[in-house]
């Protein structure tokens, strides 16, 4: 019988653990079992497997604790289709059957109570049902009451009654101040107990008695049953250790069975044995008569190593006969102080599981712990995520571009997962990467038959939706490189080829193109290869075309399916290409709104955080107080305000009493920065935490309420009767949910939407001179006038010049109408009226294995000069020429070898006569200007780096020691008084080969720029000084991650598949090879053969023929005259 519609309602009792309630199958290996197993409710339910193995349709429920305390328990079991809800004493879950049957085909029958031949789950070896069962219903049918009036085939039943008989047990419940004293045979040579027990706690005293000469311990140790028998008999001193068992304390019903005589012991736990006896000496045992069960608080010279226990015990048996618990209830016999007779009062505290995000709940008779390792969540519950939301996040805390992983929703039901995080100076990109090939071939697929190409990411399509939803916008590159493989145009207007993106929906347009558009980026340029066409590959062409482009979309993101379906003819080839998914910014990280009046507040829907509830946001103002947030509900509150400037204050109440948690800042709140708040409240704790520095915790009550009931609005900024917050709040997610404040804000009189002010919080991040720039949501460092780069100008930027290569930076270069804006900055770098100068900061890092070099040279118009060389011998020398001595003042910095190819530094200031000058990072050395020394350096002309190419005065001891062949290696952050002539240069020539001069034929020539270069510069930060502080280690760095455990590779540019472009690198190196080879011999031959026209004459100053064969802007940077270039030149272009 195949069944669309089940529903199953029984009640059960029992004091067993294990035992089949109900359990049904069928020939085609669907089945339904429910059972109890460890005292938990499982249910097995299988609605269809394929024979080949793809679809498998097992699934596995457990619910419930602790059911076999003979206790009435009611079940329900809804099932629609493969939609099921499992309901135990009114508690219900939710779920969908795996695999893709509906129906549950069984074969005429159910059985209650047991299997009556082996079952498909399983197989043998379960155990049949042991106890009471009432109300049994399925689909409508009373089978109780059908089977006690023998409308069933009852040749079925086994041991079967229609009573509940009571199997009474009589268990007893110790706490901490508990214990059972029970008689037993005295002065005997035999022990025998037995007793069964069950507890939470991994440690315990279960039994001790004082024998006649020693004494007896039974004890819970570390989980497992340990027993010490100690005999005394005169000097010598007889012990016997046995230990049995695992996890004893799992809150299961364990027996324990003990006996002792002459020379031998055997311990037995859940039927298995443990026995040993003494080594060297007999052992024999008199009996004491008297038991202790579960606690021993008397004085004795020997006491037990623990005193009591936690838990319960039942069939207790001593000395083989069953322990009259009724007499000792009465008085009659034995002893007994603060225990529970005939109740066992435990409580399974990790069900429901307080634990979320895949936290492991442990458990004590008292209270529960969560292990967080490895979930990537903290606190007491795993509530609060470890990882910042995102790219944005990280950046503002100083980070600089690497692989993190996020959490977008914090709290919420996402994990979190890696991105790679790409800082650059104005904006964050989050990329998240995909595993499909680049260039991926597609043959074979038709419009009938489609080839479906699937694009999984290293993370869910519901994390990667969460990225999308926060950034301001993202975009993924796809291109298809077809052969005769036609792409969106088809005679009917459905495209061959599709893509799938989020939501599962089909697009028809392709990259470059917008949704509705059904065209590919040439279709909008207007320049595909055929007119007649809106792509390149529709043209149907038998030479290989490309379409390609940006899908910018953000609600259409990310690419999960492309569906091709032109390949199947003969010579048709497509190859797809899916780059990863690239998202800037976090709209949530800066949603902010700015209080302006103390009555002003933003009203929300009521927080939903009955057992946990987490808050989290930033806030900057200049008032002393104000009330953050308010929610109320009948004797429930839950508020967080600023109370004075110091202090910050979480106050709730969920039915115990008011509780307030506050933190003291020792600096005030109230200095107009940003400002992080976190706090949190579940079950077990509350938690507040100010900037990450201050925190302040609370307990929960071990008994009591946990559900924090709430009924009004949530209120931002202010409460009735409270005092209002003037300021600005951003950021504010409550459980994972970032709340909307900018659109509340635009609405509601006295807020407004967005925040200024970012530099005071964030501008100790632009590091070394570089400007901290506000923005609406967020800031920039400006780098412009420092010789660093960088999101935090924290990049050196250097240079590798072989021999020849000069730097030349003009301090007072002609003014040009439309120059550029780093030119007209840097001309206004230094003003006429300094020219003159009275004192200089200079500073760079150098690496080079030659000697000498000039490492710098600053002339002017007149005889001074300031140079750093390199001398023969590898040191460094600084001389000064400002006038009035007969020879340059030198200074020897050091007398070691510094051409040695490593990095080194030098930071070098002039006050008047005063020099300080610090090499590395060895302590600073001052020295004096001679008095006859002139202290201004009269008219600064030029400065040079790495060769000096000078008309004026040049000390001709420079010249000829110093200049040839010129630097070779490495200069890195070069600065001079606030000009950064090597990065100047290194951005002209990025400029010029970014913009060609055929490109822009009005583009101003390079010798109008206050920078030239000559020679082959190269940008390098192989200059570049080793850090004075080592980085954060990736073992104390919680953010950092090792590429290594990846699951895809995070390469910024593209997926590398295993092994697939080594080979293709090596083989492209080659052809590359040999195409340069070839090139350079035509070229060769082609100069040779017009060697003798004489039809090309420039010009050129002298000196430019060194730099011969390099761009045209460094040869007219040599020239005097640019603009007399002969006309009748003749070019050959090749």
């Amino acid at each position: 019988m195949k069944i669309i519609k089940d529903v199953i309602a029984l009640r059960f009792k029992t004091s067993e653990s294990e035992g089949v309630i109900l359990h049904g199958e069928g020939q085609q290996g669907d089945y339904i079992t429910l059972e109890l197993r460890k005292a938990k409710l499982q249910l097995q339910i299988n609605l269809g497997s394929n024979q080949h193995g793809t679809i498998l349709g097992h699934t596995s429920v457990t619910t419930g604790s602790l059911l076999d305390d003979n206790h009435w328990h009611s079940v329900v079991l809804e099932r629609y289709r493969r939609n099921v809800n499992f309901t135990l004493d009114g508690h219900t879950q939710h779920f969908r059957t795996n695999g893709e049957f509906d129906h549950l085909d069984l074969d005429y029958e159910l059985s209650f109570g047991g299997m009556p031949y082996s079952g498909k789950p399983s197989g043998g070896g379960m155990k049949n049902f042991k106890g009471c069962m009432e109300s049994i219903n399925y689909n409508g049918d009373n089978i109780t009451d059908l089977a006690r009036r023998k409308k069933l085939d009852t040749s079925s039943f086994r041991n079967l009654s229609f009573s509940c008989v009571e199997t009474h047990t009589f268990p007893v419940f110790f706490n901490a101040t508990s214990f059972l004293q029970l008689p037993g045979r005295a002065n005997h040579n035999t022990i025998s107990v037995s007793f069964q027990f069950r507890t939470w706690n991994p440690d315990g005293l279960l039994l001790f008695s004082n024998l006649d000469d020693g004494t007896l311990e039974i004890s819970l140790e570390e989980s497992k049953v340990v027993v010490h028998i100690n005999v005394t008999k005169g000097a010598s001193n007889n012990r016997v250790d046995l230990s049995s068992g695992s996890s004893l304390n799992d809150g299961q019903w364990h027996s324990i069975r003990f006996v002792a005589k002459e020379n031998f012991a055997m311990l037995t736990i859940d039927g298995e044995e443990a026995s040993a006896g003494p080594s060297t000496s007999p052992l024999t045992i008199t009996t004491g008569g008297t038991y202790h069960m579960g606690g021993y608080f008397l004085q004795t010279p020997f006491p037990p190593s623990l005193r009591s226990f936690q838990g319960c015990m039942q069939a207790i048996l001593v000395d083989d006969q069953p322990a009259d618990l009724h007499a000792v209830e009465r008085g009659t016999m034995g002893a007994f102080e603060n225990v529970s007779l005939d109740m066992c009062a435990i409580i399974d505290r990790c069900m429901p599981n307080h634990c979320e995000h895949g936290g492991r709940c442990k458990q004590t008779w008292d209270s529960f712990l969560c292990t967080c390792d490895g979930t990537g969540y903290t606190g007491a519950t795993c509530h609060t995520s470890i990882y910042e939301p995102s790219c944005e996040a990280y950046k503002h805390l100083g980070r600089s571009s690497d692989t993190y992983w996020i959490d977008p929703d914090g709290s919420g039901p996402l994990g979190p997962f890696k991105v790679n995080c790409n800082m650059t100076e104005d904006k964050v990109w989050t990329t998240v990467m995909n595993n499909l090939p680049p260039k991926t071939t597609v043959t074979g697929s038709s419009r009938e038959r489609r080839t479906v190409l699937q694009v999984n990411y290293s993370a869910s399509m519901d994390q990667v939706t969460a990225i999308t939803t926060s950034a301001e916008n993202c975009e993924q590159q796809i291109a298809y490189s077809c052969r005769m493989s036609r792409l969106l145009n088809t005679p009917d207007g459905t495209p061959y080829t599709w893509w799938v993106g989020r939501g599962s929906e089909k697009h028809f347009y392709w990259g470059g193109s917008a949704p509705g558009i059904q065209k590919c980026a040439c279709g909008i340029d207007r320049n595909c290869t055929d007119q007649k066409y809106d792509c390149n590959c529709d043209a149907d062409h038998k030479q290989w075309r490309e379409d390609s482009g940006v899908l910018i979309h953000k609600e259409h993101l990310p690419v999960s399916q492309v569906a091709v379906g032109d390949t199947n003819r003969p010579g048709s080839e497509a190859k797809l290409t899916v780059g990863p998914l690239r998202c800037q910014g976090d709209n949530n990280y800066w949603n902010a709104a700015s209080f302006t009046t103390p009555s002003s507040y933003l009203h929300f829907p009521t927080f939903q955080g009955e057992t946990s509830a987490d808050i989290s946001f930033y806030f900057k103002t200049s008032a002393p107080y104000g009330v953050f947030l308010e929610n109320l509900g009948n004797t429930d509150f839950i508020r967080l305000e600023l109370k004075s400037p110091k202090v910050v204050s979480f106050s709730f109440d969920v039915g115990n009493g008011p509780v307030e948690l506050t933190v003291h800042s020792a600096t005030p709140l109230n200095d107009d920065q940003w400002h992080r708040v976190m706090a949190e409240r579940n079950v077990k704790d509350a938690v507040l935490q100010v900037d990450q520095l201050y925190r302040s915790s609370h307990l929960a009550p071990a008994q009591g309420h946990t559900r924090l009931e709430l009924f009004s609005q949530l209120y931002v900024g202010a409460a009735g009767g409270q005092r209002g917050f003037l300021g600005c709040i951003r950021a504010l997610r409550m459980n994972g949910i970032t709340l909307n404040l900018e659109e509340r804000a635009e609405v509601t009189p006295g807020v407004k939407p967005g925040c200024q002010g970012h530099c005071t919080s964030f501008g100790m991040y632009c590091r070394n001179g570089g400007k901290c720039v506000e923005k609406y949501n967020g800031y920039l460092c400006d780098c412009t006038d420092t010789a660093y780069d960088g999101p935090f100008c924290t990049r050196d930027v250097g240079g590798f010049f072989e021999a020849g290569t000069l730097v030349k930076f003009n301090f007072l270069p002609e003014a040009v109408a439309g120059a550029s804006r780093d030119s007209r900055i840097l001309t206004h770098q230094l003003t006429p009226q300094e020219v003159n100068l009275t004192k200089e900061e200079l500073a760079f890092s150098f690496s080079t294995s030659n000697a000498p070099a000039i490492l710098m040279y600053v002339s002017s118009k007149t005889q001074d000069y300031l140079a750093v060389v390199l001398r023969h011998n590898g040191s460094l020398q600084v001389r000064y020429n400002l006038g009035g001595l007969r020879e340059p003042f030198s200074i020897d910095v050091d007398q070691r070898n510094l051409a040695n190819g490593q990095p080194h530094s030098i930071n070098m200031s002039r006050v008047n006569r005063s020099i300080i000058i610090q090499l590395d990072h060895y302590p600073p050395v001052s020295y004096t200007l001679p008095d006859a020394s002139d202290t201004q350096f009269n008219l600064v002309k030029t400065l040079f780096l790495g060769k000096v190419f000078e008309t004026g005065h040049i000390d001709p001891v420079l010249i000829e020691r110093y200049n040839t062949p010129g630097f070779i290696g490495c200069l890195s952050r070069v600065q001079f008084n606030g000009v950064a002539p090597l990065k100047s240069a290194l951005r002209t020539a990025a400029q010029s080969q970014a913009t060609p001069t055929d490109a822009q034929p009005d583009r101003q020539p390079a010798g109008t720029l206050p920078v030239s270069f000559q020679g082959k510069l190269v940008e390098s930060n192989c200059g570049a000084s080793p850090l004075t502080i080592p980085p954060m280690s990736a073992a104390t760095d919680p953010w950092h991650l090792d590429n290594t455990d990846a699951e895809f590779p995070f390469n910024e540019e593209r997926v590398i598949p295993d092994g697939v472009n080594r080979d293709s690198a090596i083989i492209g190196g080659i052809i590359a090879v040999v195409i340069f080879t070839i090139l350079c011999t035509l070229v060769f031959l082609i100069r040779y053969m017009f060697r003798h026209k004489g039809t090309y004459h420039t010009n050129e100053a002298k000196g430019s023929g060194e730099s011969a064969g390099e761009s045209a802007d460094t040869a007219i940077i040599g020239t005097d005259n640019p603009e007399t270039i002969d006309e009748s030149k003749k070019e050959w272009f090749i």
